[in-house]
């Protein structure tokens, strides 16, 4: 998986360390919803039923493979 210093220096925050790359992987391969923002970068957004059926919501850079940013997204509705 492809990610920039700027989610590394987020996954040590106390909220993201709980999210797991497979989780991410996940997300970033088979998305409920995508979204391109203004910027180029692409939102997708899934369901994880381990993680109390929160959804969790990935940034990638235009490139779509290189993972920006990830974190639960509590005001998400399908």
């Amino acid at each position: 998986m492809n990610t920039t210093k700027y989610f590394e220096a987020l996954r040590q925050r106390p909220d993201r360390t709980d999210i797991e790359e497979e989780w991410i992987e996940t997300v970033a391969r088979y998305p409920l919803k995508e979204a391109a923002q203004q910027d180029g970068r692409i939102r997708r957004w899934g369901l994880i039923p381990e993680a109390s059926n929160r959804y969790l919501r990935v940034v990638l850079l235009p490139d779509g493979e290189t993972v920006h940013n990830a974190f639960f997204d509590q005001r998400f509705t399908p």
